[in-house]
Protein backbone atom coordinates (compact mmCIF):
# COMPACT_ATOMS: atom_id res chain seq x y z
CA UNK A 1 0.00 0.00 0.00
CA UNK A 2 1.32 3.44 -0.87
CA UNK A 3 2.32 5.81 1.89
CA UNK A 4 -0.40 8.23 0.78
CA UNK A 5 -3.17 5.68 1.30
CA UNK A 6 -4.48 5.06 4.82
CA UNK A 7 -7.84 3.33 4.17
CA UNK A 8 -8.95 1.13 1.28
CA UNK A 9 -12.26 -0.46 0.37
CA UNK A 10 -11.66 -3.11 -2.29
CA UNK A 11 -14.40 -4.56 -4.51
CA UNK A 12 -17.11 -4.66 -1.83
CA UNK A 13 -20.34 -6.55 -2.38
CA UNK A 14 -23.08 -6.30 0.23
CA UNK A 15 -26.79 -7.03 0.25
CA UNK A 16 -29.52 -6.72 2.85
CA UNK A 17 -31.69 -9.70 1.99
CA UNK A 18 -32.65 -9.29 -1.66
CA UNK A 19 -31.58 -5.63 -1.72
CA UNK A 20 -28.04 -5.03 -3.03
CA UNK A 21 -26.18 -2.15 -1.36
CA UNK A 22 -22.73 -2.47 -2.95
CA UNK A 23 -21.74 -4.17 -6.19
CA UNK A 24 -17.98 -3.84 -6.64
CA UNK A 25 -17.43 -0.71 -4.55
CA UNK A 26 -13.80 0.43 -4.28
CA UNK A 27 -12.44 3.57 -2.63
CA UNK A 28 -9.11 4.86 -1.32
CA UNK A 29 -8.82 7.47 1.44
CA UNK A 30 -5.50 9.37 1.45
CA UNK A 31 -3.65 9.82 4.72
CA UNK A 32 -4.20 13.19 6.38
CA UNK A 33 -7.04 14.20 4.04
CA UNK A 34 -10.71 14.97 4.61
CA UNK A 35 -12.84 12.98 2.16
CA UNK A 36 -16.55 13.68 1.75
CA UNK A 37 -18.74 10.76 0.65
CA UNK A 38 -21.90 12.01 -1.04
CA UNK A 39 -24.91 10.27 -2.55
CA UNK A 40 -28.65 9.88 -2.27
CA UNK A 41 -30.51 8.81 0.87
CA UNK A 42 -30.28 5.09 1.57
CA UNK A 43 -27.42 4.45 -0.85
CA UNK A 44 -25.11 3.03 1.83
CA UNK A 45 -22.88 5.93 2.81
CA UNK A 46 -23.13 5.33 6.56
CA UNK A 47 -22.80 1.57 6.06
CA UNK A 48 -19.35 2.23 4.59
CA UNK A 49 -18.23 3.77 7.89
CA UNK A 50 -19.57 0.79 9.83
CA UNK A 51 -17.67 -1.62 7.58
CA UNK A 52 -14.44 0.22 8.42
CA UNK A 53 -14.82 -0.25 12.18
CA UNK A 54 -16.17 -3.78 12.09
CA UNK A 55 -19.78 -3.01 13.02
CA UNK A 56 -20.83 -4.52 9.69
CA UNK A 57 -19.09 -6.80 7.20
CA UNK A 58 -19.36 -6.98 3.40
CA UNK A 59 -20.50 -10.23 1.81
CA UNK A 60 -17.26 -10.17 -0.17
CA UNK A 61 -14.38 -7.79 -0.80
CA UNK A 62 -11.83 -6.39 1.64
CA UNK A 63 -11.48 -3.36 3.91
CA UNK A 64 -8.00 -2.18 4.91
CA UNK A 65 -6.78 0.23 7.58
CA UNK A 66 -3.02 0.73 7.22
CA UNK A 67 -1.86 -2.75 6.14
CA UNK A 68 -4.48 -4.48 8.28
CA UNK A 69 -7.50 -6.19 6.75
CA UNK A 70 -10.26 -5.11 9.12
CA UNK A 71 -12.72 -7.77 7.99
CA UNK A 72 -10.33 -10.52 9.18
CA UNK A 73 -9.84 -9.20 12.71
CA UNK A 74 -11.08 -10.78 15.93
CA UNK A 75 -13.18 -8.65 18.29
CA UNK A 76 -10.13 -8.27 20.54
CA UNK A 77 -7.98 -6.89 17.72
CA UNK A 78 -10.82 -4.68 16.52
CA UNK A 79 -10.66 -2.87 19.86
CA UNK A 80 -7.15 -1.65 19.01
CA UNK A 81 -8.34 -0.40 15.62
CA UNK A 82 -11.31 1.36 17.18
CA UNK A 83 -8.95 3.25 19.47
CA UNK A 84 -7.40 4.76 16.32
CA UNK A 85 -10.74 5.40 14.57
CA UNK A 86 -13.43 7.55 16.19
CA UNK A 87 -16.99 7.88 14.93
CA UNK A 88 -19.12 10.97 15.46
CA UNK A 89 -22.69 9.75 15.20
CA UNK A 90 -25.53 11.78 13.71
CA UNK A 91 -27.39 11.69 17.03
CA UNK A 92 -24.21 12.42 19.09
CA UNK A 93 -25.04 9.15 20.98
CA UNK A 94 -24.43 10.59 24.45
CA UNK A 95 -25.32 8.70 27.62
CA UNK A 96 -28.21 10.75 28.98
CA UNK A 97 -27.71 9.36 32.50
CA UNK A 98 -24.15 10.73 32.66
CA UNK A 99 -22.92 14.32 32.91
CA UNK A 100 -20.91 15.83 30.07
CA UNK A 101 -17.69 15.24 32.02
CA UNK A 102 -18.60 11.60 32.69
CA UNK A 103 -19.50 11.09 29.01
CA UNK A 104 -16.07 12.33 27.99
CA UNK A 105 -14.25 10.32 30.63
CA UNK A 106 -15.92 7.08 29.56
CA UNK A 107 -13.67 6.24 26.55
CA UNK A 108 -10.54 7.03 28.59
CA UNK A 109 -11.56 4.61 31.32
CA UNK A 110 -12.41 2.05 28.64
CA UNK A 111 -9.26 2.33 26.51
CA UNK A 112 -6.64 4.01 28.73
CA UNK A 113 -6.96 2.50 32.24
CA UNK A 114 -3.45 3.62 33.10
CA UNK A 115 -4.61 7.26 33.44
CA UNK A 116 -5.30 8.64 36.90
CA UNK A 117 -8.54 10.47 37.69
CA UNK A 118 -6.58 13.72 37.78
CA UNK A 119 -5.19 13.05 34.29
CA UNK A 120 -8.66 12.13 33.02
CA UNK A 121 -10.12 15.35 34.41
CA UNK A 122 -7.36 17.40 32.79
CA UNK A 123 -7.92 15.79 29.40
CA UNK A 124 -11.69 16.29 29.65
CA UNK A 125 -11.15 20.00 30.33
CA UNK A 126 -8.58 20.31 27.53
CA UNK A 127 -10.86 18.60 25.01
CA UNK A 128 -13.85 20.76 25.89
CA UNK A 129 -11.62 23.77 25.22
CA UNK A 130 -10.75 22.27 21.83
CA UNK A 131 -14.44 22.18 20.81
CA UNK A 132 -15.09 25.64 22.29
CA UNK A 133 -17.21 24.44 25.23
CA UNK A 134 -15.04 25.10 28.28
CA UNK A 135 -16.32 24.44 31.77
CA UNK A 136 -19.50 22.49 31.01
CA UNK A 137 -18.41 19.22 32.66
CA UNK A 138 -21.28 19.23 35.17
CA UNK A 139 -24.05 19.84 32.63
CA UNK A 140 -26.41 17.03 31.63
CA UNK A 141 -26.99 16.14 27.95
CA UNK A 142 -30.66 17.16 28.23
CA UNK A 143 -29.50 20.72 28.99
CA UNK A 144 -27.55 21.03 25.74
CA UNK A 145 -28.73 22.52 22.45
CA UNK A 146 -28.48 20.42 19.29
CA UNK A 147 -25.25 22.10 18.25
CA UNK A 148 -23.73 21.67 21.71
CA UNK A 149 -24.65 17.96 21.72
CA UNK A 150 -22.84 17.53 18.41
CA UNK A 151 -19.74 19.23 19.81
CA UNK A 152 -19.81 17.14 22.99
CA UNK A 153 -20.20 14.05 20.79
CA UNK A 154 -17.10 15.17 18.88
CA UNK A 155 -15.23 15.82 22.13
CA UNK A 156 -15.97 12.31 23.33
CA UNK A 157 -14.88 10.86 19.98
CA UNK A 158 -11.48 12.56 20.13
CA UNK A 159 -10.71 11.85 23.79
CA UNK A 160 -8.27 9.07 22.83
CA UNK A 161 -6.69 11.33 20.15
CA UNK A 162 -7.69 9.14 17.17
CA UNK A 163 -5.87 9.02 13.85
CA UNK A 164 -9.16 8.87 11.92
CA UNK A 165 -12.52 10.57 12.53
CA UNK A 166 -15.67 9.31 10.83
CA UNK A 167 -18.46 11.90 10.60
CA UNK A 168 -21.96 10.52 10.01
CA UNK A 169 -24.20 13.36 8.77
CA UNK A 170 -22.61 15.82 11.25
CA UNK A 171 -24.76 18.85 10.38
CA UNK A 172 -28.18 17.20 9.93
CA UNK A 173 -30.89 19.08 11.80
CA UNK A 174 -28.71 22.04 12.73
CA UNK A 175 -29.36 25.71 12.02
CA UNK A 176 -26.92 27.53 9.67
CA UNK A 177 -24.84 29.01 12.52
CA UNK A 178 -24.41 25.65 14.28
CA UNK A 179 -23.65 24.02 10.92
CA UNK A 180 -20.86 26.52 10.33
CA UNK A 181 -19.44 25.80 13.80
CA UNK A 182 -19.34 22.06 13.11
CA UNK A 183 -17.71 22.65 9.72
CA UNK A 184 -15.04 24.79 11.37
CA UNK A 185 -14.43 22.04 13.94
CA UNK A 186 -13.95 19.43 11.18
CA UNK A 187 -11.26 21.65 9.68
CA UNK A 188 -9.81 22.36 13.14
CA UNK A 189 -9.47 18.65 13.98
CA UNK A 190 -7.30 18.14 10.92
CA UNK A 191 -5.13 21.10 11.95
CA UNK A 192 -4.79 20.22 15.66
CA UNK A 193 -4.80 16.41 15.55
CA UNK A 194 -3.44 15.79 12.05
CA UNK A 195 -6.21 13.26 11.55
CA UNK A 196 -7.73 11.72 8.45
CA UNK A 197 -11.50 12.19 8.12
CA UNK A 198 -14.38 10.68 6.17
CA UNK A 199 -17.47 12.89 6.16
CA UNK A 200 -20.81 11.40 5.10
CA UNK A 201 -23.21 14.24 4.32
CA UNK A 202 -25.97 15.60 2.07
CA UNK A 203 -24.93 19.21 2.74
CA UNK A 204 -22.98 20.40 -0.29
CA UNK A 205 -22.11 23.74 1.34
CA UNK A 206 -20.38 21.78 4.12
CA UNK A 207 -18.68 19.54 1.56
CA UNK A 208 -17.12 22.51 -0.17
CA UNK A 209 -16.03 24.09 3.12
CA UNK A 210 -14.35 21.09 4.76
CA UNK A 211 -13.21 18.63 2.08
CA UNK A 212 -9.96 17.93 0.31
CA UNK A 213 -11.68 15.34 -1.88
CA UNK A 214 -15.14 14.02 -2.75
CA UNK A 215 -16.37 10.54 -3.64
CA UNK A 216 -19.80 9.99 -5.20
CA UNK A 217 -21.70 6.84 -4.22
CA UNK A 218 -24.41 5.88 -6.72
CA UNK A 219 -25.58 2.77 -8.52
CA UNK A 220 -24.12 0.70 -5.65
CA UNK A 221 -20.51 1.76 -6.22
CA UNK A 222 -18.22 4.81 -6.27
CA UNK A 223 -18.96 6.32 -9.67
CA UNK A 224 -16.56 9.28 -9.42
CA UNK A 225 -13.96 10.70 -7.03
CA UNK A 226 -11.35 13.43 -7.03
CA UNK A 227 -10.45 16.80 -5.58
CA UNK A 228 -13.20 19.35 -4.97
CA UNK A 229 -12.17 21.20 -8.15
CA UNK A 230 -12.14 17.99 -10.19
CA UNK A 231 -15.57 16.97 -8.96
CA UNK A 232 -17.02 20.42 -9.60
CA UNK A 233 -15.79 20.09 -13.19
CA UNK A 234 -16.95 16.47 -13.56
CA UNK A 235 -19.17 15.63 -16.53
CA UNK A 236 -20.46 12.42 -14.89
CA UNK A 237 -24.27 12.66 -14.98
CA UNK A 238 -24.76 11.44 -11.38
CA UNK A 239 -22.30 14.04 -10.08
CA UNK A 240 -23.82 16.84 -12.15
CA UNK A 241 -27.33 15.94 -11.00
CA UNK A 242 -26.34 15.78 -7.31
CA UNK A 243 -24.35 19.01 -7.38
CA UNK A 244 -27.14 20.77 -9.28
CA UNK A 245 -29.74 19.64 -6.75
CA UNK A 246 -27.54 20.80 -3.85
CA UNK A 247 -26.99 24.23 -5.36
CA UNK A 248 -30.71 24.72 -6.02
CA UNK A 249 -31.75 24.09 -2.38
Amino acid sequence: MSEESLIRFEDLYLSFGDNPVYEGLSLTVPRGQTLAVIGGSGCGKSVLLKCLIGLMYPDSGRVFYEDIEVSQLSEKNLRAIRKDIAMVFQSAALFDSLSVGENLAYPLREHMPELSEEEIGARVAQTLELVNLPGIESMQPVELSGGMRKRVGLARAIMTRPKVILWDEPTTGLDPISTRVIDELIVSMKKHLGCTSIVVTHDMNSVFRVSDGIAMLARRKIVASGSVAQMRASTHPDVQAFFGAGESE
